[in-house]
């Protein structure tokens, strides 16, 4: 009786009673030790903390209207800081992040507009910089043009033939942008006989300078180069005709050499090319032809730049 009644006082509500209070101030103190053990190592853990991420900048639109709107001129990232629990926080990337300005019902035109921030679960946005930002609202406008080949030099000796696919371009965006651009061209490429490569398409104004804040499609072409094979070339030094005696001229020559084409024979005998021009008092720009023989053209344009004045003359006592 005793050996089965042993096992049956762990079931005993007295017995139970009697194990939980037996040494009760060292068990408390134990567990209030482990209890400050685990606040202390993973206080840092559940601490908050600050982190900083440069967040795309995106724009919310809904007016209504016949024509397109688009916004320029803004920012293409703001700098948000959030704060959250260092585990939380340390996993997010800025793609996580949204930050936006809302232009729906702004008038054309310069705008000034709060920067809003949606930070994700578990943290918070602290700050955002700038708080406000400046833009443009104006009508979407888009154009088509034919896309002008850029390529470096050929060598002395070839007349290369370049491809373009597809020729023209349609680029879009705000209308005082689109309307800026003169042509687009594509970047130089140095290509070998037979090469393809992609070649990235650039606006520019008619001074010259990149547009930017507009979209081209396509972005890029693909130029290819097929020679027509090698040419009898020959690149001399330019000359310009004796100027008359009353005259005194200062002249520079750009580019200093000029390539010829045509029958190997003619070729043979020159070393230099006469450019066909007239002096005249004043200081002007000149592009000139060349006293070239029968069957010998020029390759090359080459600008004159002339001060001509007259000289003084003395007389004898």
């Amino acid at each position: 009786m005793s050996g089965r009644a042993g096992p049956r006082r762990w079931l005993s509500p007295a017995y139970v009673w009697r194990r939980s209070v037996h040494n009760l101030g060292p068990k408390l103190a134990a567990l209030l030790v482990a209890a400050l053990v685990w606040l202390v190592a993973t206080s840092d853990r559940r601490a908050n903390v600050e982190v900083g991420f440069d967040v795309p900048l995106e724009v919310r639109d809904t007016t209504g209207g016949a024509s397109r709107r688009a916004v320029s001129d803004l920012p293409a990232t703001v700098r948000v800081t959030l704060s959250g629990q260092r585990t939380r926080v340390q996993g997010l990337q800025a793609g996580n992040i949204e930050a936006s300005v809302d232009t729906t019902g702004a008038q054309e035109g310069s705008f000034t507009l709060p920067v809003e921030v949606r930070a994700p679960d578990g943290t918070k946005a602290l700050r955002v910089l700038p708080a406000r930002v400046q833009g443009f609202v104006d009508s979407q406008l888009s154009r088509r043009l034919s896309v002008t080949l850029s390529a470096a030099a050929p060598p002395a000796g070839s007349l290369p033939r370049y491809t373009l696919t597809p020729q023209t371009v349609t680029f879009s965006g705000p209308s005082r942008l689109v309307r800026t651009v003169s042509r687009v061209i594509s970047q130089p490429l140095n290509l070998e006989a037979g090469a393809t490569a992609s070649s990235r398409l650039v606006a520019l104004t008619a001074e010259g300078e990149p547009v930017t804040g507009i979209v081209l499609r396509p972005a890029s072409v693909s130029v290819r180069r097929s020679d027509l094979g090698t040419l009898p070339v020959k690149t001399v030094r330019v000359l310009l005709p004796p100027a008359p005696a009353k005259l005194k001229v200062q002249s520079t020559v750009t580019p200093a050499s000029v390539r010829l084409v045509g029958p190997p024979t003619a070729l043979a005998g020159l070393n230099s090319a006469t450019a066909v021009l007239t002096y005249r008092a004043g200081s002007y720009k000149v592009t000139p032809t060349f006293n070239l023989p029968s069957g010998v053209q020029a390759l090359d344009s080459v600008v004159v730049n002339l001060t001509v004045t007259a000289r003084k003359t003395t007389t004898s006592p």
